[in-house]
């Protein structure tokens, strides 16, 4: 099952925007799945694992799709069997409303090869 982040608009950070709190932070990422995690209260990274190249591959490329079509884009590490993807909000140093909202289409993408 999806979060409902993922259904919401990933909308960028006002010229004004603060990056969130750690309170805030937690409060999102109890709505990921168990792939993501906070670090230093400034990014987010997960972890996803396939059976193999071919299948990781397909998911970094769906992940580089739904980047630019948001227009947010996350570093993205493919090996064999795993992708790592890192993200946070440049523009205001730190992690955004859109950056959970990103993870969890992300998410959702996984689950059409976690089946």
């Amino acid at each position: 099952m999806s979060s409902p982040l993922a259904d919401e608009p990933v909308e960028p950070a006002g010229d004004d925007a603060e990056p969130l709190d750690a309170d805030e932070c937690a409060d999102y990422l109890d709505d990921l799945g168990d792939a993501w995690e906070v670090v230093d209260d400034h990014h987010l990274e997960a972890s996803y694992e396939f059976p193999d190249f071919e299948t990781a591959l397909a998911f970094t490329n769906d992940v580089g799709e739904l980047a630019e079509e948001e227009w947010h884009h996350p570093d993205i590490a493919l090996s064999w069997g795993e992708v790592g993807i890192e993200m946070w909000s440049h523009e205001v140093g730190g992690l955004t409303r859109a950056d959970f909202v990103m993870a969890a289409r992300m998410d959702r993408l996984y689950a059409d090869y976690d089946e």
